[in-house]
């Protein structure tokens, strides 16, 4: 694969109102440097929307609209006509003041934002997208630690609202029942149960079509070294299972701290371990048909980046194949939002569009790109 790589970069009318198209050479596109991203021969990336500051989790409704989350900004974006082919529509800031609404999740009309400590619904938001009504809450069952806060959430093929909740610490035991898990409930809060233990962080994860399993992404702790412990992939065929934070740490590291209380192998392992600290966030299977047949059905993650090693990794997408249902290998799709060891980029979360596209959101430039294929 890396053999076949080339540079690539194309244009593409950033939103349809204000400054129009960007061509290459523009401030805009210098800015964005998306001439330094590589990918396979045959991919190209272009800059889809570049006026999202703090762009984070994204969702698309049946009726075309780009829901995007952020953290530190407090709003959320909703991207008008997002289904168009190369372009995006109007960026519309749909509410402001929330406390890190990183998660953001579409269903029956609405638009559901997860906040710190609790989960609301904007009703007919479509409708209303120069001024939602006010928000329902659905549920604020969650705790308020701002360490590992901020959620990434998604309805399951089950209908239920999945909500995950990091670890309030680096490392440490949970303080709370739902502390370091995954949970799930019903769209209108209610049902609000565990589905997964010993999830340190997780901030992207996604269901295999074939199987309607859920497979998920978890940061490592920090400050074991440059190369301990792996970020992972995880596989939760079932509720019920425990992935093993804060005693072990990708499949065979016991914490120094925590590791005499339990071994690894009572855990559940992850289905392949990823780079140390690159930060895998946002992943998606890939259900579309524009990309050629070896990537359909396989496994995409945004790769935020590391700030707790001396030699920074991560910034980047990258892919994990499967076969006969197993992670089997992991490898670069998308680099070079790092350049000298400095970070002009940060990729966060993935969407597959109805086309085929694959949309990239990245919160340091404030951007969504996409990426297609053309023979």
């Amino acid at each position: 694969m890396r053999a076949g790589r080339r540079w690539v970069i194309t244009t593409a009318c950033a939103f349809a109102a204000a400054a129009g198209c960007f061509f290459p050479g523009s401030s805009a596109e210098r800015g964005l440097r998306l001439d330094a991203v590589t990918l396979p021969r045959g991919f190209s990336i272009a800059v889809y929307a570049d006026n999202v500051p703090g762009a984070r989790s994204m969702a698309l409704s049946p009726g075309g609209t780009l829901f995007v989350g952020t953290m530190g900004e407090g709003v959320v974006y909703a991207v008008a006509d997002a289904t168009r082919a190369v372009r995006a529509g109007l960026v519309r800031v749909i509410a402001r003041g929330l406390t890190l609404p990183n998660g953001v999740a579409f269903r029956d009309g609405a638009l559901y934002v997860a906040e710190l400590s609790r989960v609301l619904r904007y009703d007919d938001v479509e409708a209303r997208l120069d001024g939602p009504s006010p928000p329902v809450v659905v549920s604020d069952a969650f705790p308020k630690d701002r360490h590992h806060g901020w959620k990434f959430i998604a309805f399951g093929p089950d209908g239920m609202l999945y909500v995950p909740v990091g670890a309030p610490c680096n490392v440490c035991e949970p303080p709370g029942p739902r502390h370091e898990t995954i949970t799930r409930m019903r769209p209108d809060g209610s049902g609000l149960e565990v589905f997964a233990r010993g999830v340190r962080n997780s901030v992207g994860f996604d269901w295999d079509p074939r199987t309607r399993e859920l497979w998920f992404t978890d940061n490592g702790r920090d400050w074991l070294g440059d190369d301990r412990p792996p970020d992972e992939l995880n596989y939760a065929p079932r509720p019920g299972l425990h992935f093993g934070f804060p005693y072990c740490h990708g499949r065979s590291i016991p914490d120094p701290e925590f590791g005499a209380r339990h071994t690894c192998a009572e855990f559940t392992p992850p289905a392949i371990e990823l780079g140390p600290h690159v930060a895998a966030l946002g992943m998606r299977f890939y259900t579309g048909s524009m990309f050629p047949s070896e990537y359909r059905g396989q496994i995409f993650i945004a790769e935020h980046g590391s700030w707790n090693r001396s030699r920074p990794v991560g910034y980047r997408v990258t892919l994990v194949r499967l076969a006969e249902g197993r992670a089997a290998s992991y490898e670069v799709f998308a680099e070079g939002w790092l350049r000298d060891g400095r970070a002009w980029g940060r990729p966060v979360d993935l969407l597959v569009m109805p086309d085929g596209a694959l949309l990239l959101s990245d919160d340091h430039a404030g951007a969504i790109y996409r990426i297609t294929y053309r023979p």
